[in-house]
């Protein structure tokens, strides 16, 4: 019997917390919650002394797995790699199913963020496409053709 109840959130950690949350928020996510967090908990789950972070909640409308964004306050985040590709090791990408592939990423592309590939068709199931948003977070958008 699994030990795992539910898939609960995927976090990320980035310097703008707004420009990100805006982001996700235009492509449809709404804001569950927002907050600050310090003190003993945050110092022992994450195993740093002294830490603070400003969070923020995201999910889908109707509910669902939760996109948790952090910004450390304390200590200074540490630089990633905004032009990291698919294949670096860690989190490769974000993944969202859309009504209308060419709308999102014309969307999008209007607010600067643009495709790190193609337009790709898998068999005639789906249509997808890695965008690359702010902070070089990879966002896979997905559209069910089939």
């Amino acid at each position: 019997m699994s030990q795992v109840k539910r898939f609960d959130h995927v976090g990320i950690t980035v310097a703008d917390l707004d420009l990100v949350t805006a982001f996700f928020v235009g492509l449809g996510l709404e804001v569950e919650g927002r907050m600050f967090i310090e003190g003993e908990f945050l110092d022992t789950v994450i195993g740093i002394p002294d830490s603070r972070t400003e969070m923020v909640m995201l999910r889908q409308p109707g509910g669902g797995t939760g996109l948790e964004l952090s910004s450390f306050g304390r200590p200074d985040h540490q630089p990633g790699s905004p032009a990291a590709m698919a294949t670096e090791l860690g989190l490769r990408n974000v993944a969202f199913e859309v009504d209308d592939l060419q709308g999102a990423v014309d969307r999008l592309a209007a607010a600067g963020y643009g495709l790190v590939g193609g337009v790709g068709q898998y068999e005639n199931i789906w249509r997808m496409a890695y965008v690359r948003g702010p902070e070089g977070i990879i966002v896979a958008l997905a559209e069910r053709i089939g």
